[in-house]
């Protein structure tokens, strides 16, 4: 639910596909519904779902719940960045009283597969599985929680500035900044290539992972594919960056809040963005942090501002990645969408820079390597 992001989900099909399994992919976000009746129509032997950030954790407790609302007896396979196998064992797996496994990654799909439909391996994989999912469970219900301190406590304990003695920098334009078609060479050289890997399943720092003993022919060979393929799109003009800025007026307002205002008579006010302030006990001389500690409170007196920016790396990869597909070449269609994923991030990466040098300006005489970006060795922070 709400996933646009696939790579996981297409390198799992890979897999399976090359092992002899027949994969019908239904794509992303797709409703519950239309999922179970697909795996009626194909008789399918199992279900996967795959997911990418929180709402999808939601959603597959839905579908477990569904599946045996509707009487399903074939097993559910869960797996994907946010889920977890605590999760899937607490969460998800009460719901459906038929096998329900945590998949922790795409090496993993084959085994757990042939395991599920093998009539010498199934019973009793599923019984070692049921017994050690109780047992996530029980530990589960015994762990204590952090602890907490009411919020008063913890604004009481808010970030310590002394606004008295600093000065806000004024940003160099107040508004909204619209860039079109941004330079795909110059985001070239703001890529993280560390996640790329981890596409991959190639476990490891980079550029360590290069010479790693296991790990690095196979790092090397994609490193020099995916660079191969980023030349190319960056000539052909595959994909379209777009992003906007902007830097606006605020002040923090009741502990936790920021208001943001239309212009710099701080008249009225655009947004007001609820923050959200740490409640767990904190060791001595440690605060409880919220983002509104690091803008002015309206009660100071002082002028201060926050930015804002959206990118994005991918627009108009559909057409690409259709005729990978239809040349049956799913290891550029995934290689094209991980690498339009780093220059998405590439450009929140490169916008930050403009906004600290120029846009803002407070930090116009920064001079930094890209490893050190990487590092957020810059001065403010991009949460």
């Amino acid at each position: 639910k709400g996933d646009v992001h696939d790579i996981g989900k297409n390198i799992v099909g890979v897999v399976l596909g090359c092992n002899n399994f027949d994969v019908v992919d239904l794509g992303v976000m797709v409703p519950a519904q239309k999922i179970l009746d697909t795996a009626r129509e194909v008789n399918a032997d199992m279900i996967g779902l795959s997911g990418l950030i929180t709402p999808s954790l939601e959603e597959m407790a839905h579908m477990a719940k569904e599946m045996q609302r509707q009487g399903f007896t074939i097993p559910l396979l869960i797996g994907g960045a946010t889920t977890s196998r605590v999760h899937t064992a607490v969460k998800i797996a009460p719901g459906y009283n038929c096998p329900t496994i945590y998949v922790p990654d795409a090496s993993r799909a084959v085994g757990v597969a042939t395991q599920l439909v093998s009539d010498s391996q199934r019973d009793a994989y599923v019984t070692e599985l049921a017994a050690e999912y109780d047992r996530v469970r029980a530990q589960h219900a015994g762990k204590k929680g952090p602890e907490m301190v009411t919020l008063a406590e913890a604004r009481a304990n808010k970030s310590p500035v002394n606004w008295s003695v600093y000065t806000p920098p004024r940003p160099k334009f107040i508004g909204r900044k619209l860039f079109k078609n941004f330079d795909l060479a110059e985001l070239a050289d703001y890529i993280d290539w560390g996640p790329f890997f981890q596409v991959w399943d190639l476990a490891g720092s980079f550029p360590a992972l290069l010479q790693d003993e296991v790990v690095g022919e196979a790092a090397r060979h994609v490193q020099s594919d995916g660079q191969a393929l980023l030349k190319k799109l960056i000539a052909g003009r595959w994909l379209t960056a777009n992003g906007v800025v902007a830097l606006m007026p605020a002040n923090s307002v009741n502990d936790d809040d920021i208001e943001i205002y239309t212009d710099d008579t701080r008249s009225k006010v655009a947004l007001t963005w609820h923050g959200l302030r740490q409640q767990t006990k904190k060791p001595s001389n440690t605060p409880n942090r919220c983002l509104a500690d690091f803008i002015a409170p309206k009660s100071s007196g002082d002028p201060d501002y926050i930015g804002m920016f959206a990118v994005t790396g991918g627009l108009n990869i559909e057409k690409r990645l259709k005729q990978f597909e239809a040349a049956h070449d799913d290891y550029h269609s995934i290689m094209l969408k991980a690498l339009a994923d780093r220059l998405a991030e590439a450009f929140a990466e490169a916008l930050h820079a403009k906004v600290r040098r120029e846009f803002w300006g407070y930090a116009s005489e920064e001079h930094l390597e890209n490893h050190d970006l990487i590092a957020e060795k810059y001065r403010g922070i991009r949460p």
